[in-house]
């Protein structure tokens, strides 16, 4: 009887502790993947492999650092796979401070501040062709692919998941396929690089709401990319800038013209796919507030285009996951064509069809 006194009197006596002093801390004795991990293993379950992680750390050790060692604060490399981690596999947080060894609520800060430092590397890895030079050689790329002039890139919208926003105005994010999404507009060059991008517009908003909607819709107006051309989808409007498939072509210049702008199309498919297998956040969906969603989404397409420069190849499912499941998440986010043609006074694509295509026989 006296020893379970003495046990009842020690329990009560660390439960005063706890309610005087809070739990006591943990500290982590945290891995280093770069080092432990063998290169197949790290490229699976961070997407990138190790060289490209450590050009992207160098770019981004400066924001990431902390000004002292204190509190066994999280190095810059283990900040950056933390945040890689969350892109490979959208995770919940819980199971990635298991991986990475520390608690929940760091990990969502570090997510944070991850993404942050990466989309601030937009405006130098994501950008459309500016000079005559750059123009010309994109529009070469491009030709080669099914004999298509003038083309500068392809654009098209892509939904990625989110949680509800919640709010009145929460039900703006729901799709026309009734998940909550943003509905994100890329740009792509022929080399499946994404050149520009729109990350911030509700899962109800259409393609062509955003188009013109957006700054690049006027650098086109104002003549910034010349003789420049994008190539979209029937969802997007006709321009002089913006050529659409026709919608029932009949004579062989036409049917030439269809051919050739859908297979140069296909790069913007394509860079959607890729970016998707790389980072399946994009298609399993972000579990985290819509700030930190939007900043998550730019940030992918950074990494997308820095592993594109790097000759990275395309990574295989994560684990436990099979391309078949995969395709079909990525294919849940894809807009369908929507046939829509506006009243226009006069049809752009006549003159190039006639042009480079072939006589309309009219």
């Amino acid at each position: 009887m006296e020893i379970e006194d003495e046990i009842i009197v020690e329990d009560d006596i660390d439960i005063i502790d706890i309610i005087d002093f809070g739990f006591p801390r943990r500290f982590f004795n945290r891995p280093n993947y770069i080092e432990e991990m063998d290169d197949m293993s790290f490229f699976r379950r961070f997407r990138l492999t190790k060289p490209t992680v450590i050009a992207v750390l160098e770019l981004l050790e400066d924001q990431l650092e902390f000004d002292n060692d204190l509190n066994n604060s999280v190095s810059p490399v283990n900040q950056l796979l933390t945040g890689l981690l969350f892109y490979a596999s959208s995770a919940h947080q819980i199971n990635i401070g298991d991986i990475m060894r520390m608690d929940q609520g760091t990990v969502s800060r570090i997510i944070s501040k991850v993404s942050q430092s990466i989309a601030s590397l937009r405006n130098r890895f994501i950008k459309m062709p500016s000079t005559p030079q750059e123009i010309i050689t994109c529009q070469n790329n491009f030709y080669r692919i099914a004999r298509f002039p003038r083309v500068i890139g392809c654009v098209d919208g892509t939904h990625i998941k989110i949680r509800s926003p919640g709010g009145d105005d929460g039900e703006i994010f729901r799709n026309r396929k009734h998940y909550f999404s943003i509905n994100v507009q890329l740009v792509c060059n022929s080399d499946v690089e994404i050149t520009n991008i729109v990350a911030r517009w509700p899962g109800s908003a259409h393609d062509a709401t955003i188009f013109n909607s957006s700054r690049l819709r006027v650098r086109f107006e104002a003549g910034e990319f010349g003789n420049g051309i994008l190539l979209g989808d029937s969802g997007y409007p006709l321009r002089s800038y913006l050529l659409t498939p026709l919608g029932n072509p009949g004579a062989p210049a036409e049917q030439l013209y269809n051919e050739a702008q859908i297979r140069t199309r296909n790069c913007i498919e394509r860079t959607n796919g890729v970016l998707k297998r790389r980072f399946p956040a994009l298609c399993y969906g972000l579990r985290c507030n819509l700030n930190n969603a939007l900043s998550t989404i730019v940030a992918t397409a950074v990494l997308h285009n820095v592993a594109r420069r790097m000759h990275e190849d395309e990574p295989p499912p994560p684990m436990g996951i099979n391309d078949e499941e995969l395709n079909y998440l990525i294919d849940q986010g894809e807009i369908p064509n929507i046939n829509v043609h506006g009243n226009v006074m006069y049809d752009f694509r006549r003159d190039l069809i006639i042009t480079h295509f072939g006589d309309l026989g009219q």
